[in-house]
């Protein structure tokens, strides 16, 4: 006898129902039919539509344009500008004309100071007003610090007034000698490197 056959012959048992294959399961169950509870969702949605003041179905209807949306034939904020129109307007926003006009004299230094001059000196930061530049010998860097004035002047034309306070020049950087954690205190070697 196996527990099935046992349920059966005790009467305190809870009874399974008996299916009807030739009925749908829902039915059988006393669900309430899909199409019905679709019709009433609907009609909640409606009646939630309704009590915001919509009309369900007049979705064309309700859209009315705006009355200023036409442009006239005036210059008004919806006209297009030109990109380096755009750029500059932001660059003067963020406070970057100074730092743009340096960098695009840096990308032009062999035209701003000449061609013997870029030849030995490149310029390496501009900071807080001041320019440094370093020379590839220290004839040159001696040489370029006797022209600041006159570098002062040409970076003035260039950039505007105040911009460019300073120029530092720097000589050539030697190689360091201290390589590694063990090293020996002193001057290192004697040579002028340049």
């Amino acid at each position: 006898m196996s527990a099935d056959d046992d349920d059966l012959l005790d009467p305190d048992a809870p009874q399974r129902p008996v299916v009807d294959p030739q009925r749908p399961v829902a039915e059988q169950l006393g669900l309430t039919p899909a199409s019905e509870v679709a019709r009433a969702a609907l009609n909640r949605a409606k009646a939630a539509a309704r009590g915001r003041g919509l009309r369900p179905g007049d979705a064309g209807r309700r859209r009315t344009p705006p009355s200023d949306v036409r442009s006239g034939p005036g210059r008004d904020g919806r006209d297009p500008t030109l990109v380096g129109d755009t750029l500059a307007r932001l660059a003067g926003e963020r406070g970057w004309g100074s730092e743009l006009s340096v960098g695009g004299v840096i990308g032009r230094w062999r035209e701003v100071v000449g061609d013997q001059v870029a030849e030995h000196c490149v310029p390496e930061t501009f900071e807080d007003g001041v320019l440094v530049v370093r020379a590839d010998s220290t004839a040159w860097a001696t040489n370029l610090t006797l022209l600041v004035p006159q570098l002062l002047g040409r970076l003035e034309q260039e950039v505007g007034v105040d911009v460019v306070r300073r120029v530092q020049v720097l000589g050539p950087a030697g190689p360091r000698w201290v390589k590694g954690p063990r090293t020996v205190p002193g001057r290192g070697p004697r040579d002028t490197y340049g």
